[in-house]
C-alpha cells in the first residue's frame, strides 16, 4: 500500500501531496515522496520507510538542504554527516522518515550563505556572519514540515536532532514530539569552530 492514500488526514491547503515511488538506496529501501507548497512555490522531498499511518514515536529527521555540504562534500559544516547518519538510522529502523527541506543556509538562501562564508573567512562565526548580513541566526520554518508529517499520518515523532530550537519549532507547529534522538558526528579541523558556535550560541546538544 502506498504511504499516501485517501484515508490519511488532509493537510492544509498550502501543502499538497504530489508523487510517490520506490527508491532503493545505499542506506536501505525507502519510498520517496514529493510535496508541493503553495505558500512558497517550493517542492519538499521525503524519504520514508515502513508503515507510518497512525504510528507514534516515529524517528523523523527534518533536514535543511545544504548544497555545499550535502552535495559538494564541504568540511565547513556537519550537514552531510548528519544527513547520512539520519538516513542510516531510518534505513535500519522498522519505520521512519527524513524530510528534505529547501531552507538553504538556515533559510537565507545559497547566495547569502556564501556571503556569510566569506565573512567567516574574515573571522566571524556563523551567528555573527548572519547578523552582519542583516539576518537573524535562523530563518527556518517548520510549519510546512509539520503539515507533511500530518499528511503522512504520523501521530508523534522521535526527532533526530541536536537542536532544541527545532524541537520547540516542531511542537509549536502542532506535531507532538514524543522523544528526540541525538545525531553525534565527529568534528574535523574545518568545522570544529562552527560546531562550537552551534553549541555555545544556538544551544545544540553536541
Amino acid at each position: 500500500m502506498h504511504l499516501h492514500d485517501a484515508s490519511l488526514p488532509v493537510p492544509r491547503a498550502n501543502v499538497r501531496f504530489a508523487a510517490e515511488a520506490r527508491l532503493p538506496s545505499r542506506y536501505g529501501d525507502f519510498r520517496v515522496l514529493a510535496f508541493e507548497c503553495a505558500d512558497d512555490g517550493l517542492d519538499y522531498g521525503v524519504m520514508a520507510r515502513g508503515e507510518l499511518r497512525g504510528a507514534e514515536n516515529v524517528p523523523v529527521r527534518l533536514h535543511s538542504e545544504c548544497f555545499t555540504g550535502d552535495v559538494m562534500g564541504s568540511l565547513k559544516c556537519d550537514c552531510r554527516d548528519q544527513l547520512e547518519a539520519a538516513l542510516t538510522y531510518v534505513g535500519r529502523a522498522e519505520r521512519g522518515a527524513v524530510l528534505y527541506l529547501p531552507q538553504e543556509g538556515r533559510g537565507i538562501g545559497l547566495a547569502n550563505k556564501i556571503r556569510a562564508y566569506a565573512l567567516q573567512d574574515e573571522g566571524l562565526d556563523t551567528v555573527e556572519a548572519n547578523l552582519a548580513l542583516g539576518f537573524p541566526d535562523d530563518l527556518r520554518r517548520y510549519d510546512v514540515a509539520a503539515e507533511i508529517i500530518k499528511s503522512l499520518g504520523i501521530r508523534s515523532v522521535a526527532l533526530l536532532t541536536n537542536n532544541p530550537s527545532k524541537l520547540a519549532g516542531v511542537a509549536r507547529a502542532g506535531v507532538p514530539v514524543a522523544s528526540h534522538i541525538p545525531l553525534r558526528t565527529a568534528p574535523n579541523p574545518y568545522n570544529a569552530f562552527y560546531l562550537d558556535t552551534k553549541k555555545k550560541k544556538s544551544g545544540h546538544r553536541l
